[in-house]
């Protein structure tokens, strides 16, 4: 799957973008405004190409990956997530809310995959709110982990498609992203 994706689907891409981009240089001069937009939409549609197959690579990747559980605290993990997060992110009123003291035997590594998307996800679909707030903690009564925000949510006749490959609830226009994380 690996190779296939990474070979087969990237050496027409790459002749994609090769032509493309030989157009919008060697031709500029002779190519109206109209032809000029088709182009650069050609290269965008190809650079999605290339961070979607980028995406399945990464997903081929973790799901075939060994566990390896240890203790560690989930709380550190989410609080060094929000840090990376934080900085592309500094003109924002973002604040997380993050359990202290969340002890987990897991592996680190996936854990760390996982949180990455979902607190990713919790910035992204907050990014239209003047004072976004994300939370992450431990809900004893659903025992299970939760990632909260007061972003632009999601109808829950959609719940279903959440963690399904390329399955978006927004559109590319409202939110970037693939689908896939």
């Amino acid at each position: 799957f690996s190779y296939s994706v990474s070979h087969d689907l990237r050496a027409p891409l790459r002749t994609i973008d090769g032509f493309s981009l030989a157009l919008e240089e060697d031709y500029a001069a002779t190519i109206d405004d109209a032809g000029k937009d088709y182009v650069a939409r050609v290269r965008g549609g190809v650079q999605r190409m290339g961070q979607l197959i980028d995406a399945l690579l990464q997903l081929s990747r973790i799901t075939r990956a060994e566990i390896m559980r240890e203790n560690f605290s989930m709380s550190d993990l989410a609080q060094a997530i929000a840090s990376d997060l934080k900085e592309p992110n500094l003109q924002r009123d973002l604040v997380f809310d993050i359990e202290p003291d969340l002890p987990v035997n897991a592996d680190p590594r996936l854990m760390r995959v996982a949180l990455e998307n979902l607190l990713g996800n919790a910035v992204k679909f907050t990014s239209k709110v003047p004072h976004a707030r994300v939370a992450f903690g431990w809900d004893p009564e659903a025992n299970a982990w939760y990632v909260r925000d007061n972003g632009a949510g999601f109808d829950m006749i959609y719940a279903d498609k959440l963690f399904s490959a390329f399955n978006r609830l927004h559109g590319d226009k409202d939110f970037k992203g693939s689908g896939i994380g």
